[in-house]
Parts: structure tokens; C-alpha cells; sequence
């Protein structure tokens, strides 16, 4: 079975508004790449060098990263070579199948959901530089997690950014979701420590911490976490249970340098990317997955609360590769 069936067979047990959701926020990266695919296939009759080049550039223009498509590539020749296959149609299948394959088989299981401690609270970490949509989507997992009936924490720990206090106080108001604080430039240790404080004396499930997002200086950064583990651990044990990255899908190649960066100062668990409906270069998420190995968890497709998705590689690869043409 080609994968474009398989995709669209695999669909149909998929909740409707999660399939339009993707649909719509990949509408941009789907016209970069999926367009272009068509477009070349248009000008071919069968496949040669030039052909392959072509891909080529595609791929890197969708930010998928160069080490990453040359590899996408000459898994995808090998694969026509076995089949004796030249038409640009199947050939444009089996690269997309290859690009699955790729991100299915790195690094970690696939895992999305949050996995809550047997007892007491789970306590998230949240990293990223400034500027990615970090605020906006530790209110977007409150809001996802509360509407779920669990009970939730936010800890403003980013008390170098001017306004960030402020911005997760607002949330937290509009969310009717309990909020620890302290004052401009404290140190952030000790804003999470009354944070595991707070959330064991009021049974939280969750408490999600956010963090300064400096990468000026990496040692001061690498420290700043590794104190903010430390007294976490001392609190809760076992946590922090999740560490989070946020990426703006907008930044493209410059996200996974961030990436590469935050996974030398602490242990990710999980990726969320932000702003996916505003970038034409959907392929970063294949990018972020092989230069990590890290999976991920979640995806923003758009401005509103319950545009936080889980990360489905299937709905991934329709919105990137078919959209709507399933109405056709």
C-alpha cells in the first residue's frame, strides 16, 4: 500500500477537528512542499540526477536540514533502484515514506501525553528562549490539563524578563489557576522552591515552572537549571518528571541550534513547537527529531487555547503531504 492511502485510511479513526486543525495549521508548509512536489513531478516524465536535485532543494527549503535530506534521499534512491521504479508519482511516495521512517526511528519511543507520578505532583519544567511563545503555551498545557480535571500550578520563574511575571499572572487569572510569584530579578531557585512548596500542600497534579530563556551565556544558564533540578528533587522525588522545550517553528535551522543548546544544559524530554500555522518550512520537526533524537509532545496550530495539539506524526505527514485534497 503507497503511503498516501495509508494516510488517508489511517484518518478516518482520527477525531475530525483534530484532522482540520493540521490541515489548517500546515496549510503553508504543505503549499512549500507538497506543491512544489507536484510541480516537479508535473515537469518529469521519469526520474534522473536533476530530478533528485530538485528534491533535494525542496527538502532543504523546507527546513528538513541538509545532513538530513541527503540521507532522506539516498534512502529513497536505493528504495526505486530495488523496485526498478522511475515515475516521479511513486518516487515522491517512497520519499515521504522515507521521511516517516526517519522520524519514526530515531532517538526515544514517541511519546506525547504528560506521564503523572503515581503520587503527589508532577512537576513540568519549561525552557526556551525568549521570544518562542513560552508563556503562552505553559497557559495552553494549564488550560489542556485542567479542562482534563486535574489540578495545576503555575510558577513564574523567569524573574529576569521584564513583564514575564506579569504576563503568566495574567493567564493564570483568566485560567481561575492558582499562581506562585516572587519579586523582579529574585532568584528564580528560589520562586520554584516555594513553588514545591505551594503544590504539595495543595495536592496539585501538576505544577509547570517556567524559566528564563538565556542563552547569552550558557555556563550561567547550565548553573541557573541545574540549581532549579536540585531544589526540585530535594521537594518532590523523582521530579522534575518532564523537561520541555518550546521552539518557534518560525526560526527554523536557528531552533534547532537552541535545541542543541538547551539539551547541553539540562535533559529534555520533549519538544513542543509554537507558531507552525505561520511558517512554510514545516520539515523542522523532522530536523529537530534527528539532530536530538528527542520526540514531539505537542504542536501549535494556531492562537487559541485549544490549538495545543498532541504531536501525531500521521496527521503530520497528511497536512504536510495531502491537506485538502481529501476533499477532492
Amino acid at each position: 500500500m503507497g503511503l498516501f492511502k495509508y494516510l488517508k485510511e489511517k484518518m478516518f479513526g482520527k477525531s475530525v477537528s483534530q484532522k482540520e486543525k493540521y490541515i489548517a495549521g500546515l496549510d503553508k508548509s504543505k503549499r512549500n512542499f507538497s506543491d512544489r512536489l507536484k510541480a516537479l513531478t508535473a515537469r518529469y516524465n521519469k526520474v534522473d540526477d536533476s530530478y533528485f536535485d530538485e528534491l533535494e532543494e525542496i527538502l532543504i527549503e523546507a527546513d528538513v536540514g541538509v545532513r538530513l535530506s541527503d540521507e532522506i534521499l539516498d534512502a529513497t534512491k536505493k528504495e526505486a533502484m530495488l523496485r526498478k521504479e522511475d515515475n516521479p508519482t511513486n518516487i515522491n511516495e517512497i520519499l515521504v515514506d522515507k521521511m516517516f521512517v526517519s522520524y519514526a526511528s530515531q532517538g526515544d519511543d514517541i511519546q506525547t501525553e504528560i506521564h503523572f507520578a503515581e503520587s503527589g505532583p508532577t512537576v513540568l519544567l519549561v525552557v526556551g528562549v525568549n521570544g518562542v511563545g513560552k508563556t503562552t503555551t505553559i497557559a495552553k498545557l494549564a488550560y489542556r490539563y485542567i479542562k482534563q480535571g486535574k489540578k495545576v500550578l503555575l510558577v513564574a520563574g523567569d524573574t529576569f524578563r521584564a513583564g514575564a511575571t506579569e504576563q503568566l499572572t495574567i493567564w493564570a487569572e483568566r485560567l481561575h489557576c492558582a499562581i506562585v510569584k516572587g519579586k523582579e530579578n529574585q532568584d528564580p531557585a528560589s520562586v520554584i522552591y516555594d513553588g514545591m512548596v505551594e503544590g504539595k500542600k495543595t495536592q496539585c497534579d501538576l505544577i509547570i515552572c517556567d524559566t528564563a530563556g538565556r542563552l547569552q551565556n550558557k555556563i550561567n544558564l547550565m548553573n541557573e537549571l541545574a540549581k532549579m533540578k536540585r531544589v526540585i528533587t530535594k521537594e518532590i522525588e523523582n521530579a522534575p518528571h518532564e523537561i520541555f522545550l518550546i521552539l518557534d517553528a518560525t526560526t527554523g535551522q536557528n531552533g534547532v541550534l537552541q535545541a542543541k543548546a538547551f539539551k547541553e544544559c539540562t535533559s529534555l524530554t520533549g519538544v513542543i513547537i509554537t507558531k507552525m500555522d505561520g511558517t512554510s518550512k514545516g520539515g523542522i520537526l523532522l530536523s529537530i527529531r534527528d539532530e536530538l533524537g528527542i520526540p514531539v509532545r505537542f504542536i501549535g496550530l494556531g492562537e487559541k487555547m485549544e490549538d495545543l495539539e498532541e504531536f501525531d506524526l500521521d496527521q503530520y505527514l497528511y497536512g504536510l503531504c495531502i491537506g485538502k485534497e481529501e476533499e477532492a
